[in-house]
């Protein structure tokens, strides 16, 4: 985020000594740092050393799920018929993916007490059902329905949800940060008065009391496909206060204020986050183009640069048939995609649509696993054909 947070107690400078309560031993100060020191930061004191680790291992993995000859054409596919089950890890099942971004969804349906940390890859994790608690070193963000739970490269983790009946997450993976766009801020970092959204939306975690425990803790570690296992000497999350510009956050798809036009605006103007090989935007209820002749619904179009993915949330939408909650479109570059037959006369005259829907839009091409081939309409490509 582009704002100051102070969290818990910290000393007057840094870099300077900061005791405990004794007057003789030090908190250990951490320097959570992008860009080589030259990025964002936030700066963590911790009870114990943060680096103390008892023993490696790697978890061995045998489960690719690669489609290498995977055709060139348009996917529609229901993630709710690829459900796994299990904790935060065992129910990740990935659909796309390319070297900077992996589309993942997870029907979490148990609890589980290792710590994560994605050390490779910055997470935007949708919240699509459920509510619960995110734990991390920087305290507790309470999350609900419809959060996007935006979390930093590095962050060790747990999530907790209040019941383990009905959740599921829509998690992508970047290699670079989730930034605000730049042209929603002003010089200062300030949200600008014309951006979809203002610093209030965004929830920052709050301050839990520091644990000062020592034992074996399990943290996971993931590094693109592999995963190892460490095992910690004290509780990861013993941090008695911390500050700076860089720490999970939260946000919700209800809170975005969609922008409308006399006549069809092009997908970025529903844009929420930029990374440097992909974006995501926000389609929510909104009134239509006001033009007597517009046509709200969009017009067919060749993306060149971008395949285009939408992971479909709820309500109908107005140019898609058979769309379901989960489902998702992946619409590949350089192939012209736009409304199914009937869709664009249907829409001349509506005021205003119902939907949610959240789209990403990659730079470089998305390849698709054996998920997609597992649940997709096998004659989604035909259905722009007349009836």
């Amino acid at each position: 985020m582009s704002f100051y947070v102070k969290v818990g107690k910290v000393p007057p400078k840094r870099h300077i000594t900061f005791f405990k309560d004794d007057g003789k031993s030090l908190y250990r100060e951490e320097l959570f740092s992008t860009l080589g020191f030259s990025g964002i930061y936030s700066i963590k004191y911790h009870i114990n050393m943060p680096t103390q680790v008892k023993k490696i291992g790697e978890i061995p993995q045998n489960n690719s799920i690669d489609w290498p000859d995977a055709p060139l054409q348009y996917y529609h596919f229901f993630t709710e018929n690829k459900k796994t089950g299990g904790d935060i890890l065992k129910a990740r099942n990935e659909f796309l993916k390319n070297d900077n971004c992996v589309i993942s969804t997870a029907n979490v349906s148990e609890d589980s007490d290792f710590f994560f940390r994605n050390s490779y890859a910055h997470e935007l994790i949708f919240v699509h059902h459920g509510k619960g608690e995110f734990l991390s070193e920087y305290g507790c963000l309470n999350f609900e329905q419809w959060d996007y739970i935006v979390v930093p490269k590095g962050t060790t983790y747990q999530i907790k949800f209040d019941s383990y009946d009905d959740n599921k997450l829509m998690i992508i993976e970047s290699s670079t940060p989730f930034d605000i766009p730049r042209h929603f801020r002003n010089e200062y970092g300030q949200l600008t008065e014309d951006a979809p959204y203002y610093e209030r939306d965004f929830k920052v975690p709050q301050f839990t009391e520091p644990i000062d425990k020592q034992g074996d803790f399990e943290l996971i570690l993931k590094l693109r496909d592999r995963y190892y296992k460490y095992s910690l000497a004290n509780y990861p999350f013993d941090v008695v206060g911390w500050d700076g510009f860089l720490y999970p956050y939260t946000f919700n798809l209800k809170e975005y204020a969609p922008k409308v036009g006399k006549i069809h605006l092009p997908p970025p103007i529903h844009l929420m986050f930029t990374t440097k090989h992909f974006v995501v935007c926000n389609f929510v209820p909104r009134l239509f183009d006001f033009h007597p002749q517009s046509i709200p619904a969009p017009y067919n179009h060749s993306n060149v640069d971008s395949d285009e993915v939408l992971y479909y949330v709820y309500g109908d939408f107005m140019s898609r048939k058979g769309i379901q909650e989960g489902s998702i479109t992946l619409h590949p570059m350089g192939i012209p995609h736009g409304p199914q037959p009937g869709k664009t006369e249907a829409s001349i005259g509506v005021k205003e649509t119902n939907e949610y829907a959240v789209m990403i839009d990659t730079f470089q091409p998305l390849r698709v696993t054996k998920n997609v081939k597992d649940t997709m309409v096998e004659d989604y490509s035909q259905s722009w054909l007349n009836e």
